[in-house]
């Protein structure tokens, strides 16, 4: 009996100790990764780049294309002390209802002002451009009633520059990139020339307006700020300055010329233009 409690004291004594040297071991490993995490590099706070503001006056320039569509028109009217037969007017009219179609180059510099709430970005912009715009077309028939002889209508316009006057509204869809949607005032100078003669008695009549139109564009782009108050732009405009007429009763035939004051010409232009463009802008008062 002895002997077994011996080995059973021995037992207990020894679950007692492992017990104590686990303990041991488990507050020195405690210990050893508190010290390594006290060794290691504290890592500093994150730096947050700052979110680039829209808001503010800004100046840039701009250059691009215009694709411009005119509709230049003649037409008289018939009279029985005249010069021209009833069939010859309704054949001047076809003859004068002309187009023409044009690419041409425009560059200039604008200037604005944003607001941004949030991710909505409103503003107003104006800009003055070189507007090479210029066209001309020729049409010919002959006179129904007095064939061979012919009749001619040469047509030609011409702008040389375009203001804009615009509200801009639009959402950042990235804190840098802009998509905006514009429209406002277009503004240009239009200018143009017709003649008409023939070869039946040497008629000849002319016309021509110089006038400022006011018109309105529509259009859309995309501007995207890079850096130092710097951003690029991409922008749509469509252009219609509405048609400008006149008359004249300037038409002379034979020789020596003998007028024709009673049929009276009318003259009609428009210009609608589509202008692609890029451009580069500065808003004051960045970092």
């Amino acid at each position: 009996m002895k002997r077994v409690f011996g080995n059973q004291e021995s037992l207990k004594y020894l679950e007692i100790a492992v017990k104590k040297l686990v303990a041991a071991l488990f507050t020195v490993a405690i210990s050893a990764v508190g010290a390594s995490a006290a060794d290691l590099p504290v890592k500093a706070p994150a730096i947050v780049a700052p979110v680039y503001s829209w808001t503010g006056f800004y100046l840039g320039v701009n250059a691009g294309g215009v694709f411009s569509e005119s509709d230049p028109s003649t037409t008289t009217v018939f009279s029985p002390i005249g010069y021209f037969a009833q069939s010859s007017t309704f054949a001047i009219g076809g003859v004068g209802d002309q187009q023409t179609h044009r690419s041409d180059f425009t560059g200039g510099g604008q200037f604005g002002y944003n607001w941004q709430v949030n991710n909505a970005v409103v503003g107003l912009e104006a800009d003055f451009n070189y507007f090479g715009v210029r066209g001309s077309v020729t049409g010919a028939a002959v006179y129904p009633c007095c064939a061979p002889t012919a009749f001619t209508i040469n047509s030609s316009m011409s702008s040389d520059w375009l203001a804009t006057f615009r509200g801009r509204a639009g959402f950042l869809a990235t804190p840098a990139l802009l998509l905006y949607a514009t429209g406002g005032l277009a503004v240009a100078d239009l200018k143009a020339n017709w003649l008409f003669t023939d070869t039946f008695a040497t008629a000849r009549e002319s016309a021509s307006i110089s006038t400022t139109r006011v018109g309105w564009t529509l259009g859309a782009g995309g501007e995207y700020a890079l850096m130092n108050g710097w951003s690029v732009k991409a922008e749509y405009l469509y252009v219609d300055l509405g048609r400008a007429t006149t008359t004249s009763t300037n038409l002379t035939a034979f020789t020596p010329p003998i007028p024709f004051p009673t049929n009276v010409f009318s003259h009609a232009i428009d210009l609608r233009s589509n202008i692609a463009r890029v451009g580069l802008n500065y808003k004051f008062g960045s970092l």
